[in-house]
């Protein structure tokens, strides 16, 4: 007789535990037990409980190669849900294996969990380990289905599927009361006051592991309430027409302060803080060092010289490389939209910035179209202060539009929906990449459903808030892929192809390639140990078919973009893991947290232009500039949505936090280790430095940092 003792763990979220019947069978090489029955006195899967049970053989069954979970019906009760954390098997002689499973388990069913160790396909020789990577792959498959959303768009998930498999009764689903890190959606819900509709039906039918959390949705729909409320309270969200002072749009946000957000309202008219923006804003990636000054941009000496000073003239600052170039091109063929019943604005300008001999990166000069003429000035600082500070504002209008549709959401949220799906589909749970990513994938998927279903859908928020409306999003990001490459998605390469890498006082680029650098060797560590050559790389199908669908969906085949289609060594996978790892978590962070910050003050990042861009100078006034800033209605919803995405999520992992643990060898939680304590000391760094700044950058501090997209 050989008696394996059993230690299973249920997760200790709100409703995690079941009164199902839960039974285990173990096979191992030389055979497999009876069923077993896991049965104690009195409740048995708690959440948070640790039971151990004993499961008895005839013999000894060899290394145990699966674990196969039953759950079904007990008694007269209705089936439940049961998060299973993970199942420990203690061997008669002795061994240990860990069976890792974190995720629901939905209905009556059966499913199968391979021990921790991480292997690649090309690691796995019994057939039967074989057979169940190819049947795992094949039901993943068949549950999460690729969608073009538009033309020229990253796939995404197909929720639709969800919903027809469990009519299919392919899928054991249930719709139960919302608990932690599950779906809430139940039904059609408006926040108060704010015309965003929480209507995702088809994500009731969604397969159990990339449901909602309850208490992020619950946070986000307690964090709009009080806010929505008040500008309704106030006749703000409801009112048409322009604002009557600027000092008005400082009441929006009285009790929602943060030190940021103040420093941007008293400091957002002044140069250096617009030139600021451009290295520790939101949208940080949007320079470029210029070595001669393109044709469409006719500026000279004579107009810039005075703001250059004694002994150097343009060329001079040029040769130095110290003149930058923001060129908002994109925006040339963006159509726009009606707002209020009103036609809005959009203009593609061209700002010309220069490194002055303080280090302080200042505006030169604005064009707001791309093509130069008598109807397209040239403004400078020297031009009226109404004038220069209307130039600037298109400018931040136009940052608001690209930041939001592209650096945002196409370069952050959509890519990382397909590096999700990707992951899901084409590598099975015991693979080391699946081990690796899967923590940077928690919760994507599930928040932009909800995105697309309430922000991006037709008469959804960038409707009714943006001057180029869903239209433009759409063609904006189509056009944005379009350009898109691999030199822009990693950090170093991107920084060195625009010519910043010299530029004082730039906290985005100090801090990212410090965590850049963190992730990478997090990530050599790891691919070290399970690819030590390039035939390990090459030979691994599953890895192959991983890269491949991510260039296909995320990236449409489009070989100019230098995406790879297939890895051929591990410095290439290492590489290749740290930019999806960065950008699923820092660049996300980068680009979202700070949106409340420098966007509660409107005027900074105005998200309509309610006049065309002037094609004279000496005509603006302040009349003429509130005009030209959005009503009051879209700047309130506005900035509502920059309240909600900006908000730290209340079940945050940080990054390089895992307490789910995948990975059970030895070395792999040495290399996590090692990764905690790099960013444990980025962060003393961050936080050193930042005692000695003005304004503060922590939007790339690690604690700050999520793991994945998930807000």
């Amino acid at each position: 007789m050989a008696v394996y003792r059993v230690r299973v763990t249920t997760g200790p979220y709100l409703r995690a535990g079941t009164l199902d019947n839960i039974s285990v069978t173990l096979v191992g090489m030389c055979g497999e037990s009876p069923k077993q029955l896991l049965d104690r006195m009195g409740r048995d899967f708690a959440p948070g409980s640790v039971q151990k049970y004993k499961v008895c053989c005839s013999a000894e069954l060899g290394e145990l190669l699966l674990l196969r979970l039953h759950k079904e019906r007990f008694a007269f009760f209705p089936k439940d849900s049961w998060y299973c954390s993970h199942i420990c098997v203690n061997g008669p002689d002795g061994t240990l294996s860990h069976f890792p499973c974190y995720q629901w388990i939905e209905g009556y069913c059966t499913i199968e969990l391979r021990p921790g160790t991480a292997r690649t396909i090309c690691q796995d020789s019994v057939p039967l380990l074989l057979d169940h990577r190819k049947r795992e792959l094949q039901a993943r498959q068949e549950c999460y289905c690729w969608k073009v959303y538009a033309p020229g768009f990253p796939g995404i998930v197909d929720v639709s599927n969800f919903e027809e498999m469990e009519s299919n009764k392919k899928f054991a689903l249930t719709k139960t009361t919302p608990r932690a890190d599950q779906d809430d959606n139940s039904g059609n819900r408006y926040l108060p006051g704010f015309p965003m509709k929480i209507d995702v039906p088809s994500l009731l039918h969604m397969e159990p592991n990339i449901r909602y959390s309850a208490t992020k949705t619950t946070s986000l729909i307690f964090n709009a309430i009080p806010v929505s409320l008040g500008m309704k309270l106030r006749g703000l969200i409801d009112r048409k027409g322009s604002w009557k002072k600027l000092d008005d749009i400082r009441n929006i946000f009285w009790c929602h302060k943060t030190v940021t957000s103040e420093y941007v309202t008293e400091h957002w008219c002044e140069d250096q803080f617009f030139g600021y923006q451009y290295l520790n804003g939101i949208n940080p990636v949007m320079l470029h060092r210029l070595s001669s000054l393109p044709s469409k941009l006719p500026v000279t000496n004579d107009m810039v010289g005075p703001l250059l000073g004694p002994g150097t003239c343009l060329q001079t600052e040029l040769q130095r490389g110290n003149i930058f170039l923001a060129d908002y091109w994109i925006l040339a063929e963006a159509p726009v939209h009606c707002l209020n019943g009103r036609q809005q604005y959009v203009a593609a300008p061209l700002c010309l910035l220069w490194l002055n001999p303080q280090g302080t990166l200042m505006p030169l000069a604005i064009q707001l179209s791309q093509t130069p003429g008598p109807d397209s000035p040239i403004f400078l600082p020297t031009d009226s202060d109404w004038d220069w500070l209307l130039a600037k504002t298109w400018v931040r209008n136009s940052e608001f539009l690209v930041h939001e549709h592209n650096t945002h959401f196409l370069c952050t949220h959509l890519l990382c929906e397909a590096f999700a799906m990707a992951t899901l589909r084409q590598l099975p749970l015991c693979h080391p990449i699946y081990k690796l990513l899967l923590p940077h994938t928690r919760y994507t998927l599930q928040v932009n459903t909800i995105a697309r279903a309430t922000l991006l859908n037709p008469e959804g928020l960038v409707d009714k808030v943006t001057s180029i409306g869903r239209q433009g999003l759409l063609y904006l990001m189509s056009a944005g892929l379009a350009h898109f490459t691999y030199t822009n998605f990693c950090l170093p390469d991107s920084l060195q192809a625009r010519g910043v890498l010299a530029i004082p006082n730039y906290h985005y680029r100090d801090d990212g390639l410090k965590i850049w650098a963190a992730i990478e060797s997090f990530v050599s560590e790891i691919v070290g140990y399970y690819y030590p050559s390039d035939a390990s790389v090459q030979q691994d199908s599953e890895l192959q078919a991983w890269v491949g669908e991510i260039f296909d969906q995320a990236f449409l085949g489009r070989e100019s973009s230098g995406f790879p289609r297939r890895l051929c060594t591990p410095k290439e996978l290492v590489k290749f893991l740290t930019a999806i790892i960065f950008n699923c978590s820092a660049q996300h962070a980068a680009v979202n947290s700070g949106q409340h910050d420098f966007g509660a003050w409107m005027p900074n990042a105005p998200s309509s232009m309610r006049q065309p861009p002037p094609q004279t100078k000496g005509t603006t006034t302040l009349k003429s500039y509130l005009e030209t800033l959005p009503e009051v209605n879209v700047t309130c919803n506005n900035i509502l949505l920059f309240w909600l995405v900006s908000q730290e999520p209340k079940d945050q992992r940080p990054l390089g936090t895992y307490p789910d643990q995948h990975f059970t060898e030895e070395a792999p939680q040495r290399s996590i280790a090692a990764f905690q304590s790099r960013l444990a000391q980025i962060s003393r760094d961050i936080r050193e430095r930042n005692q000695g700044l003005a304004l503060p950058y922590a939007y790339l501090d690690p604690p700050l940092i999520e793991n994945s997209v998930s807000i």
